[in-house]
């Protein structure tokens, strides 16, 4: 019987050593768990889809950036914070210094402050189903960690760029750790971007931790090259009365691999998670989602959709599991998808799994393809078929892009968006 394949030390051993003491130890620590750890294979149920698409190497070496390099493609209307190849560039990077509110790159921190956070990172999360989180914390080498202190509102929104120079084959492992104190407000954008065409890992996690009625705004939009490989998890903790709300934009590519894992840790506490994917080619994306309902009167909702044109590959596993003491609770779980293409495919799984009696909660899964009656009602009064196409595609999906709070975000994903239907249905 042929072995599983395992991480070797070598991949673990990252290549600089920038960050502070406690941080350096607490990745060698998690290096030394990690040695020989078996890769996920088809047999693994939550990589059963992804794993014969994930290709790792003992090159696969963080590439630092050239001094002062950075990309972005959005129109920053607000704060900005750029990381290249996982490290950040603070002479690209605009953030205020405001009172409440502290953004600090990992390696510029204390200490004392390096300790303290040591402790905290990758307690939002469940390594057993984010496996590559666990990677993440073997071999990050910069970090960004948002601290607001109780009652602090920041007053714009801040993007986060990670830029990936592809220049030659490697990886990229950017860290996010976010404090939310009680009561205070943030709306924060990822933007994952690539520039060069060889092949990359990038493996991200971002963490928040939402004190008492916090309320904080995550958008996270990946428009990476073909060829990038991108594995990322997003934790979140929720105490009483806090919200959450997540927005993920993202385009297929090589492997894309999304965990979003959300507890609600606090009585009335709301989370709203929003997702849309689009694949074309022979591209590849995989949403894996967790909602934990651990305390009573808590509320969440959920909405998912996918598109697939050509041999394309999409997929969504949505969990969301009720304690026995989440008394009160409701949970909506919704997913939509769309094939244009006989040769593409989408994998819908949701799970509900329930322990308390009082109670309220729904999930669903359609597949489908577009309408005919619809595409002749729209030729029929002139409109070309391509467009007709692209009307009702993008109609699919709108219903979620116009919800995106940030309207700069929102101009570039249905730009994008618009430009990937247009393409798929070129030949028509």
């Amino acid at each position: 019987m042929k072995p599983a394949p395992t991480l070797s030390s070598a991949f673990l051993h990252p290549a600089g050593q920038t960050l502070p003491e406690p941080l350096l130890a607490l990745r060698k620590q998690r290096a030394s768990a990690l040695v020989d750890m078996p890769l996920p294979t088809r047999k693994t149920e939550n990589w059963k889809y992804s794993s014969k698409y994930l290709k790792l190497s003992d090159d696969m070496a963080i590439s630092l950036p050239a001094e002062g390099k950075a990309g972005a493609s959005l129109a920053i209307p607000g704060y900005k914070v750029v990381f290249t190849n996982g490290v950040m560039i603070p002479e690209a990077s605009e953030y205020p210094d405001l009172d409440g509110i502290s953004i600090q790159s990992f390696s510029d921190l204390s200490a004392d402050e390096a300790q303290s956070l040591s402790l905290q990172l990758g307690s939002t999360l469940n390594h057993e189903q984010a496996q590559f989180a666990r990677v993440n914390g073997a071999r990050f080498e910069d970090g960004l960690l948002i601290r607001l202190k109780p009652g602090a509102v920041l007053d714009q929104p801040l993007f986060i760029i990670h830029n990936t120079e592809a220049d030659a084959s490697g990886s990229a492992y950017p860290r996010i750790y976010v404090e939310a104190g009680a009561n205070s407000q943030m709306t924060l954008v990822e933007e994952y971007t690539s520039n060069g065409g060889a092949a990359v890992l990038v493996n991200t996690v971002t963490e928040f931790n939402l004190a008492d009625g916090a309320n904080i705004t995550s958008i996270r939009l990946n428009m990476e090259g073909e060829q990038v490989q991108h594995i990322g998890a997003t934790g979140v903790l929720q105490a009483q009365s806090s919200r959450f709300e997540s927005h993920c934009v993202g385009f297929g590519g090589q492997l894309r691999r999304h965990d979003l894992q959300v507890r609600l840790e606090g009585e009335g506490a709301e989370t709203k998670l929003n997702g849309v994917v689009v694949t074309q080619g022979k591209q590849h994306y995989d949403n894996h989602t967790s909602i934990d309902h651990v305390a009573a009167h808590c509320t969440s909702e959920e909405t998912y959709r996918n598109i697939a044109a050509d041999q394309s590959h999409a997929i969504f596993n949505g969990r969301i599991h009720i304690h026995q003491d989440a008394q009160k609770s409701s949970a909506d779980m919704n997913n939509k998808n769309l094939l244009l293409n006989n040769g593409a495919e989408i994998d819908t799984k949701p799970e509900l799994e329930i322990y308390a009696d009082d109670v309220k909660c729904a999930h669903g899964a359609t597949i489908g393809q577009l309408d005919e009656t619809s595409l002749f009602y729209l030729v029929s009064r002139g409109i070309g078929r391509r467009e007709a196409n692209v009307l009702l595609t993008m109609a699919f999906i709108n219903e979620l892009v116009n919800q995106i709070p940030v309207q700069a975000v929102r101009e570039t994903a249905q730009l994008r968006l618009n430009d990937f239907f247009e393409q798929t249905f070129q030949e028509i």
